[in-house]
Parts: C-alpha cells; structure tokens; sequence
C-alpha cells in the first residue's frame, strides 16, 4: 500500500473520531450532561445501560426511558415492579428490557437511532443518566470509472480523469485519490478533487468524487484509483478501487519506419511496413518508396489501417522505405529517417545440359546455375531415395550404367537467410532397351471376370507398351523414363489358354512381360483365399525389375496359399464320408471286429 497511504489512513483515522451533531438533521440538541457513548453497527441490537456498572446487581423496579427531541423529553419505555413496558411511538416494537430492569436493548439499529436517550430512576433513587447512540456502516466496495474520451495536455482547463462512488455508508466516508501509488494532494490549476454526498431514504450516505487533474505526457501510462476510509465499533477501515488509465493526448515528435517480421527477410515471406510516432493519438500516415531507378519519391498503397502489405515479398520490394505523419491537431507534417527494405532471392536455377544422356559407360557433368544477393551453396540428390551425391555447382557422372538413369535434384541455398533455397529436377537418360518391372507374373482368376493388368517398363528413350489382346488400354508416365499401361479385359477361354502379353519398345530394342492367368472354380474359394491371389485384378509390382539380357532368371511364382486350404478341405470331406460308411456296416454287423471276425475273414479269404 505504501508509506503515504499509511499516512493519509491514520490523518483520516483521527479525523474520523471527531464525531458530527447528533440528531437527525434539523435538530436541535438540548445541552445535557456528558452522555455515556455507545457504539453499534446498522443492522445489530444497541444496549442501554440506565446508570454506572456499579449499579448493575440493584433491582430497578421503577424506571422511566425518554428519547431526547428538540429539548423535549419523549417517553419511550417504562418499567413497573421489574417489568417492562413500550410506550407507544416509533420504538413500540423494538425494545425489551435486559436484566433486572437496568438496560434497554434496541434492536434493527438505522442510522436514525443515533440519538440521545434519557433514563430516569426512582427506585432505586439516581441521578439521570444521558445515553448517545453512534451508529456506523461500512460502504460498499467503492467504484470508479474513468474518462474514455481522454484528456489533451495541451488544455489549459483541468481535465476529468476519472469518478468514484462509495455507496451505503455511515457517517460519510473519507475519500482519497491516489496517482501510481502516491496519494494527490489539491493544488491550484494542477489538481482538483470534488465531492458531494446523497441521503439515502435508509439514512446511509453515497459518496461521488470526481478527481481532475492537469495530465502531462509522461501520464499516458499512470494508474488512478480512489481510497475510502471509515471507522466501525471495531476500529478504522479502508476500501480501495481497482486501478484505471486515462487517455493522454499529445502531439508527436518524431516518426519512424516499423518492419515486422524483424531480422532477415527473404522471398515469399508475408512482411508488414508500418508507421509510428511518440505521440496520441496516432496521426494520419503516408509510406514513400524512392525509385531505384529514377530516385523519386513514391507513395506506396497501405491498406485501411495504414499498413503496407508485402505478400509475398519479392525481390524489387527492396528499397527505402520512409514515413510521414500530418498532425490534424497541430498541423504540423513531420518525416522519419529513410529505411532500407532488403528481400534477399534466389532465382530460378538452370540446369546444363537440360536434358542430359549418355551411353552407358560414358562420363556426364551436370552443371548448376543460380543468382542470389547473397553467397550461395550448391547441394546434388537423388530425387527417389533424397541420397546426397555431390556439393557444389558441378556433379561428375563417371563410367554410367543404366542404373544411374532418372531424376536428380540440384538445391541452391543461402545458409545465412534460413529456409531460403531453390531448387531443380533434371531427368538424365542412359540410352538403352527398356526394363520391364516383372518378366513373368501368374494371376488367379474366373471365367468372364473383368481384368485391370497393368504393366509397367521404363529406359531411355522412353518406351510404349503395346498387349497382344485386342482390348482397351490406357498409358501414363510417372516420370519422363517411365510408362504404365493398364489393360481392361474379360476373362474368355481363348485368354485362359494364351496368356497376356505386354511388350515395350523404345529405339534401343524391346523386352516383354508375360501374365498366366489361372482358372479357380468359385464354389471352392473361401474369401481369404481370393483376397491372397487377388482374384479379379493383376498389377505387376514395379520393386523387382528384370533387364533384356540372356542371363535373366524367371522370378519364382510362390505356390498360392488358397489352393492348399482347398486341398485340406477336400480330404477332410473323403475322410468324413469314409468314416461314415465303415460305422454303417458295423452298426449292421456286416463288419467282423475282434478276434473271431479276423478268423472268419481269414478262413473266408482261404476259400
């Protein structure tokens, strides 16, 4: 809270204990002895003590209780032989008598009670005894609100900054207003704090304070918040509002150029060109590129907030960028220092030769070419398997074999700008007869079925395929070395007994695919069974290639797992039937079994 706060809370403490006119207001108060004081909060029960505590333990069988009003004596209650009773008026239902007659207590306490009351005693015979009811209620949660249209300094009149409202308290509250922590004091043309209060119909106070204040630049960050300070029975207490900032408003003094994102930018990035100032609010804005070419100054396009938007970014976005702001309040056009805007690039790479070939066993130099604003560094891959082959512009393909045929992938990159990098495929091309991804490939299929077989060669140049079956076929090329046809055909008799065969063929030769198609009745194959021969389609895999050469082996065609269930199955049928058979001929005693049955089969055998 802070040493000055303290302060203030213990000077408005004292000042609290200095207590206002008793009465309603209005009144006028008979002087009077002085009168014990007794302390209650709105709402609890007062108690009224009729004489000092060294009377306490003495029967009072004959007492008279009086409310003092505008000198007048007003009969409240009456005690008669010990007992009690309520005179009729405002108290008529809100005193009983306490102990042996002695003390009244008042119940529902308002801030209308606090009053004087008399009390007089004939038996016992006492002096009158003057009783004065303080009563207090602690306020509400004190709020604030602030001034959200702001205050210029530039003003001579002091400005608004914010009000705060204690609601429902008793007596009236202390209130004070505090700037970052430190309390404000009023001062002539700088601070000034206005209160006022309002009766509520129960009797409690709402306290407004508006604070103004002459602002200065340096508050356009400063925190305000009110204080209330009140005493209860219990001792002094405080509530503090939230805290709340004002609106400054001042002009500006300079203007500058804002790039976001910060640090280096490269092409393709998504960059934002702002203006701002020192001042508030925020003037108008024009963003100026000058012309690397002519040196003139250009006004560039923003969008409705004042924002240039590069997106992307490119290369001839570079260049000085500078702001200007026109201060509507002042008139007054003030120019930032011109900033440099640098997209660092790197151009499209070329690759020489753009379409190399070689025979094999030939040597083959790829050459990488690219601009940059920048150092660059070159980077050669294998576009499939992303294998690094070589650094540097230059790749040197020595004694190449057919294998060495495909795609490569030349990177350029600027390893100071991060993620900035380009890059090219580049097809090279090893002259020679096509490979085929299968020489041989069985199919299990059914009769008037509909087939997909695909077949898939690759070499350079080119190849086609063409089928030895009259049917329709479609063609497309993975890559520029590559080409797979599917075939759409019906399963006939003539296709079972011939096969289909698929053919590719470039200027450097031809090889050939042949695919077996096997015949399974459908009553016999369990869905396991079609699912593992793939019954009904015919791919040939492209990981296993096969060349065109004398030495190539046919790939071995594993025997289908279905056609061993059907097996299984057939002989668990001949066993059944067998087994059944043998039990009927011995059920009818046509099948000797023991001893004497093997006797008479022998004796039989002899005959």
């Amino acid at each position: 809270m802070g040493l000055p706060r303290l302060v203030c809370a213990f000077f408005l403490a004292a000042c609290c204990c200095c207590r206002r006119v008793t009465g309603v207001p209005g009144e006028d108060k008979q002087p009077t002895p002085t009168p014990d004081v007794v302390e209650v909060e709105v709402g609890h029960t007062a108690y009224l003590k009729c004489g000092p505590p060294q009377h306490s333990s003495v029967n009072f069988s004959h007492v008279d209780w009086f409310l003092i009003h505008k000198e007048r004596q007003i009969p409240i209650f009456r005690v008669r032989q010990g007992r009690g009773q309520n005179e009729p008026g405002e108290y008529e239902h809100r005193l009983s008598l306490e102990g042996p007659g002695d003390a009244l207590s008042l119940s529902q306490v308002t801030p209308h009670d606090e009053r004087v009351f008399l009390c007089k005693s004939k038996r016992p015979r006492l002096q009158d005894h003057y009783i004065e009811l303080q009563v207090y209620k602690a306020p509400e949660e004190p709020t604030i609100q602030a001034n959200a249209v702001g205050i210029h300094v530039d003003r001579q009149e002091l400005g608004e900054v914010a009000t705060c409202v204690g609601r429902n308290g008793y007596p009236i509250p202390q209130v004070i207003w505090y700037k970052n922590g430190r309390p404000l004091q009023e001062e002539e043309n700088r601070v000034q704090i206005q209160s006022s209060q309002i009766v509520e119909s129960s009797g409690l106070y709402t306290l407004q304070s508006v604070l103004k204040a002459q602002l200065v630049k340096e508050d356009k960050d400063a925190q305000f918040y009110c204080e209330l300070n009140y005493r209860l029975p219990s001792g002094n207490h405080m509530k503090e509002s939230k805290e709340v900032t004002v609106p400054v408003f001042y002009p500006a003094e300079k203007v500058w150029v804002e790039v976001e994102p910060e640090g280096l930018l490269k092409e393709g990035d998504h960059v934002k060109i702002r203006c701002l100032t020192d001042g508030n609010p925020q003037p108008d804005f024009t963003i100026n590129k000058q012309n690397p070419n002519t040196g003139e100054i250009e006004e560039e396009t923003t969008d409705e907030n004042g924002i240039l938007v590069l997106e992307p970014a490119q290369r001839q976005h570079s260049g000085l960028y500078q702001c200007q702001s026109l201060d509507l309040e002042t008139m007054i056009t003030l120019s930032s220092d011109s900033q440099e805007l640098l997209v660092n690039y790197v151009s499209d790479i070329r690759v020489n030769p753009a379409a190399p070939e070689a025979q094999e066993g030939d040597s083959l130099t790829l050459t990488c070419e690219a601009e940059s604003n920048q150092d660059l560094e070159f980077e050669w891959l294998r576009d499939k398997t992303g294998q690094l082959l070589g650094k540097g512009p230059d790749l040197q393909l020595n004694n190449v074999k057919r294998e060495a045929g495909g795609q490569y992938l030349c990177m350029a990159s600027v390893p100071s700008v991060p993620g900035l990098n380009r890059t090219q495929l580049v097809s090279v091309g090893i002259f020679g007869s096509p490979w085929m991804a299968l020489k041989e490939k069985k199919v299990w299929v059914q009769e008037n079925a509909v087939l997909n077989l695909s077949c898939e060669a690759s070499g350079h140049p080119r190849p086609t395929i063409s089928w030895n079956v009259n049917a329709s076929a479609t063609e497309w090329n993975p890559d520029p070395q590559t080409a797979v046809s599917t075939l759409n055909v019906l399963v006939t008799p003539e296709l079972l007994e011939t096969g289909a065969e698929c053919t590719a063929s470039n200027s450097e030769g031809s090889n050939t695919t042949t695919i077996i198609l096997k015949l399974v009745t459908l009553t016999t194959l369990t869905p396991d069974f079609r699912q593992t021969t793939g019954l009904g389609t015919s791919t040939v895999s492209p990981h296993t290639r096969a060349n065109s050469t004398s030495t190539e082996k046919k790939l071995p065609q594993p025997e289908s797992k279905g056609v061993v269930i059907v097996a299984v199955i057939v002989c668990i049928l001949v066993l059944a039937v067998l087994g059944a058979t043998l039990y009927f001929f011995y059920k009818k005693g046509k099948l000797p079994c023991g001893r004497s049955g093997k006797q008479e089969m022998e004796r039989n055998t002899s005959i």
